[in-house]
Parts: C-alpha cells; sequence; structure tokens
C-alpha cells in the first residue's frame, strides 16, 4: 500500500538514539498493521554515530517480528562503510 519512507533524522547519535528509535518503532509497526510497507529514509543524516546503525537494526527487528520487511534508503557512505566494519551491511539492504 503506502511506500512513504520515514525519515531519520539529520543528527542522531547516541543521546536520542532510544526515543528515535522508539518513534520509529511505533510508526512502522502502524503503517504495517494497517497494510503499509516499513521503509525508512536515511539520507538526511548528516550527523550520527554508530547508535544510528543501533536505531535501523532495531526497526528491523520489530518488523520482522510482525512478519514485515524493512527497507532502508538513503543510507549515506559513511554510514554503509560503519555498517560493513561492524558486520552488518547485508542486514540493511
Amino acid at each position: 500500500m503506502s511506500a512513504t519512507a520515514l525519515a531519520l533524522p539529520v543528527t542522531l547519535i547516541q543521546a536520542q538514539a532510544q526515543s528515535v528509535a522508539d518513534g520509529l518503532v511505533a510508526s512502522l509497526l502502524a503503517r504495517l498493521a494497517q497494510g503499509g510497507d516499513a521503509v525508512l529514509d536515511a539520507s538526511a543524516l548528516t550527523q550520527f554515530d554508530s547508535s544510528a546503525l543501533a536505531v535501523v537494526l532495531a526497526c528491523r527487528r520489530a518488523v520482522l517480528a510482525q512478519g514485515g520487511t524493512l527497507r532502508v534508503t538513503g543510507l549515506p557512505e559513511r554510514a554503509q562503510a560503519l555498517a560493513k566494519v561492524y558486520g552488518v551491511s547485508e542486514l540493511l539492504v
């Protein structure tokens, strides 16, 4: 149904990671419940640390637990490199 992506914030560091994850998970699960798609747009991320990956992975776990699939678009190169270092890049496709 709806493929409108939820946007990650410009800044996503440890200080706000839990609250961002909580909000995104709730929104993604609501979309799934309504028959929509679970899509995150990471293109706005400019200031982030590994917590951003943790947020995306938390979203992925929640969506998978409900039988859905999470699609991540616009992941910045630096975040992709971090994902490779941590061995989770294949989980973010």
